[in-house]
């Protein structure tokens, strides 16, 4: 099991910036492919990013592509998010998760570890 921990998330006003990170143990990390969620007050958890287990492939939604970086690094068992250009429609509560199968994934139902979330808030 992968206990995840974000951490990053407040208010900040649009055209901001903001890093998420999210601090993983329990395993070894690198064993595991790393992806960014967010959901909106009465809207469905979407898909943000992912990262391969080496950091070798990344995806992104196409709302944020451009504009978000997702990175990891594995000798601090950390995976990130740089937010850039933020708009009042990125406001959510951020999930990071964990899945060990290999390649990307953007699945909500691919991911076998969640974190409890950290809410960002752009104000416009």
């Amino acid at each position: 099991q992968v206990q995840l921990v974000e951490s990053g998330g407040r208010l900040v006003q649009a055209g901001g910036s903001l890093r998420l990170s999210c601090a993983a143990s329990g395993h070894i990390f690198s064993s595991y492919a790393m992806g960014w969620f967010r959901q909106a007050p009465g809207k469905e958890r979407e898909f943000v990013a992912a990262i391969s287990r080496l950091g070798s492939m990344t995806s992104y939604a196409d709302s944020v592509k451009g504009r978000f970086t997702i990175s990891r690094d594995n000798a601090k068992n950390t995976v990130y998010l740089e937010m850039n250009s933020l708009k009042p429609e990125d406001t959510a509560v951020y999930y990071c998760a964990a899945t060990s199968r290999g390649g990307l994934r953007v699945g909500i139902y691919e991911y076998d570890y969640w974190g409890q979330g950290i809410q960002v808030t752009v104000s416009s």
